[in-house]
């Protein structure tokens, strides 16, 4: 298999293909694009790129080419059992399916106003009333999922899976801007930002060279 990723430091779409193919443990072939560099135009046009009009995540197992991050996770856990990414049980099951499906299709504000640049940390600002409803409907759904089906473990449902991997850009998002959260949503997201593969993630985009200037500003 191959993953075509954008930067690591700015690319979230990217981060959950990224962590979805890494959480498989199936062997890929990582490639990172620069976004919105001088090649960035032709590079879209290339065949590789042509089933996603150029957006990134992309995965390629042979012929098969998956390129949105949510049918990611679903294509790799139909490859190595859906219990990896899904719990087990219905009522956690539809729930974590649910929260997934909702940060994908919503927090337009959140995603439009405070971009991810996970080698930054701005200071801390009031967040427009719109961004504020958005927070607060991702703390109401952390907490339902840790108080009905967290049990001890340190993730939304217990163990790390599908719905961690979806809100994980959240996660670095409210970070980057000291965003305002729920006093028991300090103990998730530090257990985010301590899994292994957050921290590789994290590695990799400290080390890239690449910078896009409109993300390093603060919302204005």
């Amino acid at each position: 298999m191959k993953l075509i990723i954008g930067n690591k430091a700015y690319s979230s779409w990217s981060l959950r293909g990224w962590l979805a193919a890494k959480h498989s443990g199936l062997p890929f072939e990582e490639v990172v694009v620069p976004l919105y560099d001088a090649d960035w135009d032709k590079r879209r046009a290339g065949d590789e790129f042509a089933p996603s009009s150029g957006k990134v995540p992309i995965l390629w197992d042979g012929d098969a080419v998956v390129w949105d991050s949510l049918a990611i996770i679903d294509y790799l856990a139909d490859k190595v059992g859906r219990d990896l990414f899904w719990p087990a049980d219905d009522a956690p099951r539809a729930m974590a399916r649910s929260m997934a499906a909702e940060m994908h299709s919503s927090f337009t504000a959140l995603r439009r106003k405070h971009s991810m640049n996970i080698r930054q940390q701005f200071p801390a600002t009031r967040p427009d009333d719109d961004v504020l409803e958005e927070l607060a409907r991702i703390m109401e759904l952390w907490a339902q999922a840790r108080a009905r089906f967290g049990g001890t473990g340190d993730f939304l449902f217990g163990r790390f899976g599908a719905a961690d991997i979806m809100f994980a850009p959240v996660v670095t998002r409210i970070v980057t801007y000291q965003l305002p959260i729920a006093r028991f949503a300090g103990g998730y997201m530090q257990a985010m930002f301590d899994h292994p593969l957050m921290q590789e993630w994290i590695a990799g985009a400290q080390e890239e060279e690449w910078v896009i200037e409109q993300y390093e500003q603060p919302v204005g």
